[in-house]
């Protein structure tokens, strides 16, 4: 067959080939598979441009059951459909009688339809016809004539559409999908039947992953925030008209000219809905996502955010939902104020979880977090804590243990009772996500942290073989954040006998890494106390320490909180000259204090300052150390520069000779040193180094310890002076 193009003198040729045959997996249906070739030819009859492409057709045959005719309906498919040659008049024939006898499972339901779980389905314009898939090329045509014609063909369509065994033929029809796509673009705006139709059949084909890039490629996301942004800017009004006749005709049923109109009302809150919808389907995908994001549609969805219309609000909370995965949108979710919309639907038992999570991810940038103390959300999720049973929504608790991570949303989760009830229900229950929460809420300073005074001994009894190594962790996080003055932690060891205890786990293998952690955090957090530091190293925990610091010495977080053990241990006396004297943790120390991790470095010079102030002989070792690696790294720097002069030698002076001269850079008398400090040239005066800074180091003795292994400000630095004083 051949077809004119319009606008030159060229042809398009078109031949079918390879059409083979097969029946539906499913339906009562023939599907026929061939192959498209169309070529472009020129005036004098030569292909220009050649292409091919491989169809489908589906032949349903709905008549067919134990007494059809099957040889007289095979000849009328062959006569009706042209893409079967009459030689398949026999194949036709078999499987038909195939399909006969094939047993149906499912001859009494009715055809598979798309329908949204998330709303009532749309059920589109009323027409009396039915459509068909072989009559999409005339319903394509319709969409060229006015809007009443574009809202039928678009109808027609939308039926065929709703079926999803027709989605994969509609998207190999090019023209029909681009005609559609032009159609919603250019008349959204004067129909609502015709917007909510197009958009609702695009929608249909959302529900689709394979059907993604076509909704892509004709920007119809971007299309559908347009249509929201108009739609939002009308729909106080269009709301008032809603609920208005939806009175009148409550209040006169009779009346059908009120009726028609209440549809039509309705008609525009659907197209809304369904555009929200359509986009909530495509938000799970990154370019769809980023589209939405460059739109602005985080600001436009919020003015939904509460809204009368309950499906249009669960709708518009899901889209959000999806939306609040990414960093950037969640940053503008509370820019639009949706922190404190979001919080008064949590009374809302049908918004609840979807306000909920999206509450969670919110609450995962610490940027946010304060925000919740100017909410009621804290209220009314210990409210929620409370009421619920044993079984705990874990959404719930995890958007608990977020906020609890902030100094202001502790304060208020800890009024009156909150505390106590939590502590309740953690120590009962064995429960390990409230267990979470309260240790997050034991960081804070202040009277959030003296609270739990009260609660020492009912955390420490947890500390046991018998319980989970789970709970246990947490309970050993929370004890080891109560950096309380007024505790007596030497009462605490002995009373619940934790030494042995703690002293146990510290052998590698013995217990997973995380409680092996958590039990150096807890001694370093004891060790603060004068008698307990004692009493740990009486019972061997230093060479224990000493031991896994071996093991674990590529793991940064172990290397930093055993060396934070050591810096507490070595301000008392007693485990000084254990450390000092009786292991080999300095010279540890020493090779640490220039480690890659600046925390590691933090700690370990501010112990050896220590050590050095008070043991003579270690003290000259960290100095010959420290001026050692300060003077290494002023050679290199010198040698490097050497080399820079090597590649341009006139950058410094035109007699091509540099500062320090052409000979060897360790010959230079100014540079010799002795164990004491630098020498002159001559040789006359020998100053110490470290020595010059005892007449201001009581100046910047600490007067307070860090309470952590991450205590130390990275612009403090510590001056001790290294004479063998007592503290």
């Amino acid at each position: 067959m051949e077809n004119h193009l319009t606008g030159d003198a060229r042809y398009l040729k078109r031949r079918v080939k390879g059409c083979t045959l097969d029946v539906h997996p499913t339906e009562k249906a023939l599907v026929v598979q061939y192959e498209v070739e169309a070529t472009i030819l020129g005036e004098l009859g030569d292909a220009v441009v050649g292409e091919r492409k491989e169809c489908q057709k589906i032949i349903r045959v709905k008549s067919l059951n134990a007494h059809t005719d099957t040889t007289s309906l095979a000849r009328k498919v062959v006569d009706e459909c042209r893409l079967i040659h009459p030689s398949k008049l026999s194949e036709v024939e078999q499987l038909l009688f195939y399909l006969q006898k094939r047993k149906q499972t499912n001859d009494n339901q009715e055809k598979k339809h798309l329908t949204p779980r998330d709303f009532t389905a749309y059920a589109g314009v009323e027409l009396d016809e039915v459509a068909s898939i072989n009559s999409i090329d005339e319903y394509v045509e319709l969409l060229y004539e006015d809007v009443q014609e574009k809202i039928r063909g678009a109808t027609l369509i939308f039926q065929l559409a709703r079926n999803s065994d027709n989605l994969e033929e509609l998207i190999q029809n090019e023209t029909a999908i681009g005609a559609l796509a032009r159609v919603l673009r250019e008349d959204w705006k004067q129909s609502v039947d015709l917007a909510t139709t197009i958009t609702y059949i695009f929608f249909c084909f959302s529900s689709f992953s394979q059907f993604h890039g076509l909704v892509t490629h004709f920007k119809i996301g971007a299309l559908c925030m347009n249509i929201i942004e108009h739609e939002l800017k009308r729909y106080d009004l269009w709301q008032d008209e809603l609920q208005k006749k939806k009175k009148a005709y409550e209040d006169f049923p009779e009346s059908q000219t009120l009726k028609k109109e209440h549809e039509k009302s309705f008609r525009k809150y659907q197209s809304l809905l369904v555009v929200v919808s359509f986009l909530k389907k495509l938000s799970i995908f990154l370019e769809n996502k980023n589209d939405m994001a460059e739109t602005s549609a985080v600001a436009k969805l919020a003015r939904l955010v509460p809204c009368s219309h309950e499906e249009l609000l669960t709708t518009s909370l899901r889209l959000l939902l999806n939306l609040s995965f990414d960093t950037t949108l969640r940053g503008h979710m509370v820019q639009a104020g949706l922190i404190p919309k979001l919080s008064s639907l949590l009374a809302d038992e049908g918004q609840r979880q979807s306000s909920m999570c999206i509450l969670y991810h919110i609450s995962m940038d610490d940027r946010f977090k304060s925000m919740f103390a100017d909410t009621d959300c804290i209220p009314q999720l210990m409210r929620m804590l409370f009421d619920c049973g044993e079984r705990l929504d874990v959404e719930l608790i995890s958007l608990c243990i977020n906020l609890a991570a902030n100094k202001s949303n502790a304060q208020l989760v800890c009024e009156g009772n909150g505390l106590k009830m939590l502590m309740k229900r953690a120590v009962k229950m064995k429960d390990v996500l409230v267990m979470k929460m309260i240790r997050n809420l034991s960081q804070h300073s202040g009277q959030t942290k003296s609270l739990f005074l009260d609660y020492v001994g009912d955390l420490a009894a947890q500390i046991s073989e018998e319980e989970a190594e789970e709970f246990v962790i947490e309970c050993l996080g929370t004890l080891a954040n109560l950096t309380i003055p007024d505790l007596d932690w030497a009462l605490v060891l002995t009373e619940y006998n934790l030494v042995p205890y703690l002293k146990d786990r510290l052998k590698p293998g013995v217990a997973e890494d995380d409680l092996i952690l958590e039990v150096v955090i807890m001694i370093g957090t004891v060790s603060m106390d004068d008698s307990c530091a004692a009493m740990l190293a009486k019972s061997g925990i230093i060479p224990a320490l000493i031991e896994l610091l071996n093991v674990k010495q590529e793991d940064d977080e172990f290397v930093c909180q055993i060396v934070y053990v050591f810096y507490q241990m070595v301000f008392h006396k007693a485990t000084r000259d254990v450390i000092v004297k009786d292991t080999p943790a300095p010279a540890y120390l020493i090779d640490l204090m220039h480690d890659n991790n600046a925390e590691i470095r933090k700690v370990c010079n501010n112990t050896l300052d220590i050590i050095a102030e008070y043991d003579e002989e270690w003290g000259k070792r960290i100095q010959k150390e420290k001026f050692r690696w300060y003077n290494g790294q002023w050679l290199e720097m010198v040698e490097n520069r050497q080399m820079d002069e090597a590649a341009e030698p006139f950058m410094y002076g035109d007699d091509a000779e540099s500062f320090i001269g052409n000979g060897d850079i360790l010959e230079r008398p100014d540079l010799f040193y002795n164990a004491d400090g630098i020498m002159s040239a001559d040789g006359a005066i020998s100053p110490e180094f470290y020595n010059d800074l005892s007449s201001v180091a009581e100046h910047f003795v600490p007067t307070d310890r860090p309470v952590s292994a991450y205590g130390f400000r990275p612009d403090e630095q510590f001056f001790l002076n290294f004479n063998n004083s007592s503290r």
